[in-house]
């Protein structure tokens, strides 16, 4: 039963792996190829750690694997939001099909009030 359990857990993992390397080659642009790369792999590898920690059932493998699991969970967000605004404020171009630019105003806003701010120095 528990390799059963193990290989579901590997299986899964990885297939998540491999849906968002799918989703890297067919995403039409940064931000949605940003998106595959940092949603999928987090459950895909968290899955893998769940399936190695329940294989091995020894207290320090398990610990370092949640540990890592924490780590993933509490680190992809943020590096993906930095990374995201950063290509955004870069001015990195939008796939045509996207349809709802919220931030836009803002950033116009924020890039005139810098332009003027440097003229008057």
């Amino acid at each position: 039963m528990k390799t059963l359990i193990v290989e579901i857990l590997f299986l899964l993992g990885a297939s998540f792996m491999l849906l968002a390397a799918i989703g890297l080659l067919r995403m039409p642009d940064f931000f949605t190829r940003m998106h595959a790369a940092t949603k999928a792999p987090s459950l895909g590898a968290s899955l893998l750690l769940v399936a190695a920690a329940i294989h091995f059932s020894e207290i320090g493998i398990t610990t370092r694997a949640f540990a890592i699991i924490f780590f993933i969970f509490l680190t992809t967000p943020v590096a993906a939001h930095l990374i995201g605004r950063t290509a955004y404020l870069l001015r990195i171009p939008m796939s045509a099909h996207t349809v709802l630019d919220q931030w836009k105003e803002h950033r116009d806003q924020k890039e005139a009030n810098q332009n003027a701010n440097a003229s008057e120095k």
